[in-house]
């Protein structure tokens, strides 16, 4: 009897571990994100071009053979349950994460720090992330929201012969973690450049602006820049239009997509300016590859009119990036992966543009942001227009930022 317990035993031992070796032949990125409350508005059409590059890239064999997987769960926007899906998967044996918030990436970063799993933070989180000497398993890939303020208040620099001393700038932030978050690199570059800065925070949900649009009308500003998100946009263009203020002295941040210019009216949009992280439209070769092989076939993962949305580009940049890092790890570190060996891929990409999605990076073990160049493209009531080529600006300045809050958080962990 005792033989048969035993027997039975390492019977179970030799499943389980044939599970765990067909488990590793699988190169799995988890996605926890809000699929369910604030961000809805952006995170199905990322997972959707996640999902459907993964399956194009499959047909063709994986990534050195070796089959990808897209597992996507809900955390509600909720750190505690963002907390919860990391654990969960982690024993699923996911290594590669991605939290698409910037509450819940801050939440669990601690316990990446502390696991050594990778966190893709592409366009969300913490600034000082890109430092790479200390923050050595976040991948905050592509310009940060600190690059992006410190682009824009750049830009807004040539609209003034290059001095933005007097010039008025009103910054307008739903107040919590995300709209917080480039606050410093915005209080740096005004004690810098002797701009007049006001910030104008607005309590969540911000369905209502019109005290904080009265504020900003009396405080009469040359330029708004906006961090406001989804049906936020909206409700400012009609604020804007009551209080008198042109749509030309409206920057957002980069989360505005073509349902908001919809909604806010394509012609009330004309003269809006956006931040832009991502090249949108449909005439990629990858978009119309994607079309052709993968919708063509009936495998796509959503509906195929949400590649009508920059969004959903964002989403095959992101996983352009992150796919990529995974082929040079194994093509640098051999099978099986570990985090450490995709650590060093991510950090080989070499003048990467994401498949011409976004301007090149370069990621070094030191710099884990690659560049943090974006640009500024204007709504001419019909499409978009660069206003320019990509660029980074002001990067001393983000840099020294960068060091006194990384260091912080290697002192005190927060």
């Amino acid at each position: 009897m005792k033989q048969r317990a035993l027997s039975i035993l390492a019977g179970l031992a030799l499943l389980a571990g044939g599970g765990a070796a067909q488990a590793q032949d699988t190169i799995k990125f988890g996605l926890c994100y809000d699929l369910s409350k604030a961000y809805t508005f952006v995170t199905p059409q990322i997972a959707q071009a996640a999902k459907d590059y993964a399956t194009l890239l499959n047909a063709k064999g994986g990534l050195e053979g070796k089959p990808i997987e897209i597992i996507v769960q809900d955390h509600g926007n909720e750190p505690q349950r963002g907390i919860e899906c990391y654990e969960k998967l982690k024993r699923e044996g996911v290594m590669m994460f991605d939290y698409l918030s910037t509450p819940v990436s801050r939440a669990v970063l601690p316990r990446h720090m502390q696991d050594g799993n990778i966190m893709l933070q592409s366009f969300v989180g913490r600034g000082d992330a890109v430092d790479g000497e200390v923050f050595k398993w976040i991948f905050p890939i592509g310009p940060t929201y600190w690059g992006q303020m410190a682009n824009d208040v750049a830009w807004i620099k040539t609209q003034h012969k290059g001095s933005l001393k007097g010039v008025k700038i009103g910054f307008i932030y739903p107040d919590y973690a995300f709209g917080q978050e480039p606050i410093p690199v915005l209080k740096t570059l005004a004690a810098k450049e002797g701009f007049d800065l006001q910030l104008f925070p607005n309590p969540m949900p911000g369905r209502d602006q019109a005290a904080v649009w009265t504020q900003i009308r009396r405080f009469d500003p040359d330029w708004v820049i906006s961090w406001n998100l989804s049906a936020m946009h909206v409700v400012a263009a009609k604020e804007m239009k009551r209080n008198g203020i042109p749509m030309s002295k409206l920057i957002t941040v980069n989360w505005l997509n073509e349902v908001d210019l919809r909604n806010i009216g394509p012609a009330d949009a004309k003269g809006l300016k956006r931040g832009t992280n991502v090249v949108g439209g449909k005439d990629h070769p990858l978009m119309q590859q994607i079309a052709k092989e993968v919708y063509g076939a009936n495998k796509g993962a959503g509906d195929i009119k949400n590649m009508d949305d920059i969004y959903y580009n964002t989403g095959l940049a992101m996983y352009s990036v992150m796919f990529e890092g995974v082929r040079a790890a194994i093509k640098k570190g051999g099978w099986p992966l570990n985090p450490a060996k995709i650590k060093a891929g991510l950090e080989s990409l070499k003048d990467f543009d994401a498949n011409g999605f976004i301007a090149p990076v370069t990621v070094t073990a030191k710099d884990h942001g690659g560049g943090g160049k974006t640009r500024i493209d204007m709504w001419d009531g019909a499409k978009w227009v660069p206003q320019g080529d990509w660029f980074s600006a002001y990067t001393d300045e983000v840099d020294k930022v960068v060091k006194e809050q990384s260091a912080e958080f290697a002192k005190t962990g927060k």
